[in-house]
């Protein structure tokens, strides 16, 4: 079992930046592809970003590409989404996953993670 927390969210301006930390505790964390998605009101889950248990490679949304960073320290088992010129579509609750066992062509798709933090609000005014 993996327990993950999200923080790091809030209120910002559109053009702010803003960094997300998803701590993992339980089972080995360095074994797990991790991933960041997105849940706006009405709207389904999307993919954000994801990240190879080794740092590399990762992958990201084209909504987020050149703004939003992934990353991750297995030596405190944290990722990280650092998020920059934050616009409000970006505004959503951001969730955490991860999972030991996904094919790198499906980590984009949530069905694909066992493993699931409650999620963090970020809000982008404009």
């Amino acid at each position: 079992q993996v327990q993950l927390v999200e923080s790091g969210g809030g209120l910002v301006q559109a053009g702010d930046s803003l960094r997300l930390s998803c701590a993992a505790s339980g089972r080995t964390f360095s074994d797990y592809t991790m991933g960041w998605f997105r849940q706006a009101p009405g709207k389904e889950r999307e993919f954000v970003a994801c990240i190879r248990w080794s740092g590399t490679p990762t992958k990201y949304a084209d909504s987020v590409k050149g703004r939003f960073t992934v990353s991750r320290d297995n030596a405190k088992n944290i990722m990280y989404l650092q998020m920059n010129s934050l616009k409000p579509e970006d505004t959503a609750v951001y969730s955490c996953a991860a999972d030991p066992a996904i094919y790198w062509l499906f980590a984009g798709q949530p069905r694909r993670y066992d493993y699931w933090g409650q999620g963090t609000q970020v809000t982008v005014s404009s």
